[in-house]
Order: structure tokens, then C-alpha cells, then sequence
């Protein structure tokens, strides 16, 4: 065995350790939790656009674009645009594809600092619902234009609207790839943890997560992402299509 093979071997027995250690999952989500007060996820830039993503999860994206090399990034929710930025940075050393962000209210002045980006090149926007059908259509004619799909969500974080969400944009990624489900931390914070919010417990992605997995078979979660990363917005979220 040489060194690579030991150092990959050595790797995943502790993301399967990791993964079996309550108390540090706990402490995990403390973290989000105590951190949270001080909007933790909003701190951070992507080649100067905000990007709101806790750092870890900033990380797993980057393996998984590196690993899947999609032509076609979806994301549903732009805010700032850096997570746009930030995946058209990846598509750029990739040397190929396209992101589509897609938003109910793409700002002004996200929309004109988006533009002025040099990785602009890389980037369409939809204003509009994700769940519309004139948006839909739309995004059908992108699609097939592209082989390999890789798709986020992260406007809308209600049971619901993710559901929905999830039964339309599943369809779009490619086997291999993934569906990625932010915010499904929602669910194991306490109950009226996100004050004048429409989402909270029993009402989340993850919820929606979980019943979309009981009638989607092509679909699981990748159990060794949320093992690795235990601080993340989005534990159960990471959905790699296998069928």
C-alpha cells in the first residue's frame, strides 16, 4: 500500500468515527445554534460578493463540483450572488459550464455588482418564482442544452415550497450528481427559533427532505458528507441521485 492509498484509507475510517461520535454532533449544533445570534453565515465573501454559507459547506461544494464536474449549476435563491460567484469560480478552473441562479427578487444592485463580476461570463439569471411554470419552462430550454446537472436549493425554506421544489428540479440532475437541500438544519433547532419566519420546526426543508425520499428511490443521502463536515446548514441535505 503506498502513501496515497494509506492516507485515503486513513481518512475514511475517521469521517465513520466522526460520524458515530454523538457528543461532537451535539456540540455541532450548539455551534449553529449559540453562533447563529451573531448571523454567522453572513460574514463571509466570495471573491468580494457576500456569500451566506457556513464555511464547511462552502468546502463540501467545492469537492463535490471538483468530483461531478457539472456543465450546468442550478441554484434556487441569489441573495448577494456569491454562491453564484462562487460555483461559476469552480465551473471557471473546471474549464466548462454554466450557473442559473434563479430568484423571486433579484435586487438592483445585486443584479449590477453580479454583472460587473468577472465570472459573470458564466452566470444567467431568472427573476421569478422556482416553482412557476413560465420560470420552469424556462429553465427546461437551459437544461437541455446541457449533460451534466448539478442543482441547489436555498429560497423558500418551507415544507411546502421545498417539497415542491424538490419534485420539479430532481428531475433536472443528472445520475452521479447531486441535489443539494440547504437549511434542513432548521429542523433540529428549537421550536420558535426563527422568529417572524414562515418556516420552523415540523415546517423545513428537511421535512420535505424526508418525505420526498420515501416515494424517490433515485435519490439518497450521502451520509459521508454530513459525517465529514458535522458543522453545516444542511445535515441530511446532500442528496446524490444514484438511479
Amino acid at each position: 500500500m503506498n502513501l496515497t492509498e494509506h492516507f485515503k484509507l486513513e481518512k475514511e475510517r475517521n469521517i465513520k468515527k466522526l460520524g458515530k461520535d454523538k457528543k461532537l454532533r451535539d456540540l455541532a449544533l450548539e455551534f449553529i445554534k449559540h453562533s447563529s445570534q451573531y448571523k454567522y453565515s453572513y460574514n463571509f465573501t466570495w471573491l468580494g460578493r457576500p456569500i451566506i454559507q457556513i464555511p464547511q459547506d462552502i468546502v463540501a461544494m467545492q469537492e463535490m463540483i471538483w468530483q461531478v464536474k457539472p456543465d450546468l449549476i442550478i441554484e434556487t435563491g441569489i441573495a448577494h450572488g456569491g454562491s453564484l460567484i462562487f460555483y461559476a469560480s469552480m465551473l471557471e478552473l473546471i474549464g466548462n459550464g454554466k450557473v442559473l441562479g434563479i430568484d423571486i427578487d433579484i435586487r438592483k444592485h445585486n443584479r449590477r455588482e453580479i454583472g460587473k463580476h468577472k465570472m459573470f461570463k458564466r452566470i444567467e439569471m431568472i427573476e421569478g418564482s422556482s416553482v412557476d411554470e413560465k420560470v420552469i419552462k424556462k429553465v427546461e430550454k437551459i437544461v437541455k442544452q446541457h449533460k451534466k446537472i448539478l442543482v441547489c436549493l436555498d429560497s423558500l425554506h418551507t415544507h411546502n415550497h421545498v417539497l415542491n421544489e424538490l419534485n420539479i428540479y430532481s428531475k433536472f440532475v443528472s445520475k452521479g450528481s447531486y441535489l443539494v437541500v440547504f437549511d434542513t438544519v432548521i429542523e433540529y433547532m428549537p421550536k420558535g427559533f426563527f422568529k417572524n419566519r414562515p418556516w420552523d420546526k415540523d415546517n423545513n426543508p428537511a421535512t420535505a427532505v424526508k418525505q420526498f425520499l420515501k416515494k424517490n428511490k433515485n435519490f439518497v443521502v450521502d451520509k459521508e458528507i454530513d459525517n465529514k463536515l458535522l458543522i453545516t446548514s444542511a445535515p441530511r441535505g446532500f442528496l446524490k441521485r444514484v438511479k
